[in-house]
């Protein structure tokens, strides 16, 4: 796609959204993004899309409030990239209507959009200069060459990519080339950035760290991010809210305290994090392996703590925490989680076999509707 002369695709035009000041964009988006009342920067209302017989997002409804972090978590063929592309323009609804700004851009293309696009491959001109490729889209406006100098100095070095304006893409590490193409979707001043899976491509240890680096960034420029991800983690760590998908709806939306300490359904307590799950008495219960005390058994059970003995089948040691798989002696397998505070290795794995009593709280045993579901059952 961009060998030789870059191409005018529906990509290259996401990146040429006009521009407006980031200082007073910032400055009147810190009160618009407190005051109540104040409009959504992207609203969907009734929002579908269908692939011949196959119904990627279904009847979608969905409110991103101005200088909100908002991540679209799902899994594979959820519906949650469908829902960003939908968002940048380059799909069309089938039905519904897609606001930005309280501005009806169900019909508007990408490069009328007032958001920029960065993708999990960076998208980044490999013939052109660290320099070139954030000028790209200020070059196609018209914008002067002295206002694209200070432009892209100013957005590398709020990318810590300062004196790298130089180099080519392939002479940048992996989580610099990210930086690039943040720092070119960036430059434009959207009041929207759109970042599809861009944290994909890199190791644990650096998508940790960038993590931390783009949300510092998002609450320092104050303009609305939407993200999606399939990364339950990444979603958690950084999102002000988040909207689960299952095939192409929302299956549970809000804070992500909310979402994973009360999932509304199996699906929910089993993709975001982990989670055990409990017949008991014609119910489903939802437990997660953290909040399950792990004691010897014949112990005494706490006051007000439902308990449950069990022989331990199976042990992982992980580090900071080792995982224990009990079978209950009432019929299921619950998995426990207990942090390794003064526990070798050794240790931990001496204790497979070995008959317990297992408790938690009442509060912590959620009832769901649902079944579960895994991503190999869609």
């Amino acid at each position: 796609m961009f060998a030789g002369e870059p191409c005018r695709s529906s990509c290259e035009q996401a990146i040429i959204a006009r521009a407006v000041s980031l200082q007073e964009r910032t400055e009147e988006r810190s009160g618009e993004a407190v005051r109540p009342g104040g409009g959504p920067a992207v609203r969907l209302e009734g929002v579908r899309k269908e692939y011949g017989d196959v119904v990627a997002v279904d009847g979608v409804d969905l409110e991103i409030g101005q200088g909100e972090f908002f991540t679209l978590l799902g899994p594979s063929g959820s519906g949650k990239t469908t829902t960003l592309r939908l968002i940048a323009g380059f799909e069309r609804p089938d039905a519904g209507r897609i606001e930005l700004g309280g501005r009806d851009v169900s019909a508007v293309p990408p490069y009328a959009r007032d958001v920029n696009t960065v993708f999990q491959d960076y998208a980044l001109f490999p013939h052109m200069t660290v320099a070139d490729n954030v000028a790209y889209g200020l070059r196609v406006k018209g914008v002067s060459r002295r206002e694209r100098q200070g432009r892209v100095e100013s957005v590398l070095e709020r990318m810590r990519l300062p004196g790298l304006g130089g180099r080519k893409p392939v002479q940048l590490s992996g989580g610099q080339r990210q930086r690039v193409a943040l720092a070119r979707a960036l430059v434009n001043r959207p009041e929207v950035l759109l970042l599809d899976e861009p944290l994909g491509a890199l190791d644990l240890k650096l998508r940790q760290e960038m993590q931390l680096f783009l949300k510092s960034l998002q609450q320092d420029l104050g303009i609305t991010f939407v993200y999606v991800t399939h990364d339950q983690d990444e979603a958690l760590t950084m999102s002000d809210r988040l909207a689960v998908f299952n095939h192409g709806r929302i299956e549970q939306l809000g804070a992500p305290a909310e979402v994973y300490e009360r999932p509304q359904s199996a699906f929910v307590a089993n993709f975001v994090g982990v989670s055990n799950e409990l017949d008991r008495d014609g119910k489903r219960y939802a437990v997660r392996p953290e909040k399950i005390h792990l004691s010897d058994a014949g112990s005494t059970p706490a006051p007000g703590m439902h308990a449950e003995p069990g022989r331990i089948r199976d042990v992982v040691y992980a580090g900071m925490v080792t995982r224990f798989f009990v079978e209950l002696d009432r019929g299921g397998e619950l998995q426990v989680v207990r942090q390794n505070l003064e526990t070798s290795s050794a240790e931990a794995q001496d204790a497979r076999g070995r008959q317990v009593l297992l408790e938690w709280r009442p509060e912590h045993q959620l009832e769901i509707d649902n079944p579960g579901e895994t991503e190999g059952d869609k």
